[in-house]
């Protein structure tokens, strides 16, 4: 069963995809997508790191997410944060747009041939003005397709706004 959860940033998504992950008896694995490029994202990942308990098992996975995935465990559930740091993680790792297409392709396998329940959490950033620059513009298309791929191959759908979960599927 996978779960996408999406939304903008701060709607509590994150704590959505934890409470959803420890409803399912046994260990539960995370991915984690981010990397402490500096001080602010260094105490971010500690802080969620410190929400966790003993259940969990993280795996740093800023690139490599479908592998990460796929070399699990069976048992307990799977929480991946993020597809948006994955996604920027990809562009500035050099991989074009086919390359990202392709890992998001690898991603819906990898998942698919799992029987562990997955929350997948990710930011919904097509939202607000077109980007001024090439990059950032890149940037939201290619999130944008990568949330439509998983949301097309998943079993649910939330949109939190504000704290509240919508169901979309």
């Amino acid at each position: 069963m996978i779960h996408l959860v999406t939304g903008g940033a701060r709607s509590g998504k994150s704590r959505l995809a934890l409470t959803l992950a420890e409803a399912v008896a046994g260990p539960i694995d995370f991915i984690a997508t981010a990397e402490a490029h500096d001080a602010d994202m260094a105490e971010r990942i500690r802080n969620h790191r410190a929400e966790r308990g003993a259940r969990y098992r993280t795996v740093e996975a800023p690139v490599a997410v479908p592998e990460a995935v796929a070399a699990l465990p069976e048992g307990g559930a799977v929480v991946i944060d993020c597809l948006t740091l994955w996604c920027a993680n990809l562009i500035f790792a050099g991989h074009d747009d086919d390359a990202i297409g392709a890992s998001t392709a690898a991603l819906v396998t990898a998942l698919k041939g799992r029987r562990r329940p997955t929350v997948v959490v990710t930011n919904e950033v097509g939202l607000g003005i077109v980007p001024g620059d090439a990059l950032s513009r890149r940037y939201r298309d290619e999130l944008g397709r990568m949330n439509q791929r998983l949301a097309a191959e998943a079993d649910r759908v939330s949109l939190m706004v504000a704290g509240i979960a919508l169901t979309l599927r």
